[in-house]
């Protein structure tokens, strides 16, 4: 079992910046991925961020350039650093954890929301 705990959602005005954080804990021995995920209010979903367990990194096409996925592995974290923020980012973030077996846990999601 993994347990997902996110923060780092809230308000802010185009052009600024969110940094996104989730901690994993349980079994988190034997993993593939780490992602970010979203869920805009037109509810559309999009892998936007992942990172294997080799390091290897992947971005939406509609983020390349503005967001970077990283990790802490001696705290069991993973970050999403957002920067030049668009109104059309605005969405629910969730943080998810692939195990090696292929199963996925979510965590609750933290809201993003992007003034013009």
């Amino acid at each position: 079992q993994v347990q997902l705990v996110e923060s780092g959602g809230g308000l802010v005005q185009a052009g600024g910046s969110l940094r996104l954080s989730c901690t994993a804990s349980g079994s988190i021995f034997g993993f593939n991925l780490m992602g970010w995920s979203r869920h805009t209010p037109g509810n559309q979903r999009e892998l936007v961020a992942s990172v294997t367990s080799d390091g290897g990194t992947k971005y939406a096409s509609s983020v390349k350039g503005r967001f970077t996925i990283s990790r802490n592995n001696a705290k069991n974290t993973v970050f999403l650093q957002m920067n030049s923020l668009k109104p059309e980012d605005t969405a629910v973030f969730y943080c998810s954890y692939v195990t090696s077996s292929g199963r996925t846990y979510w965590g609750q999601g933290t809201q993003v929301t992007v003034s013009s």
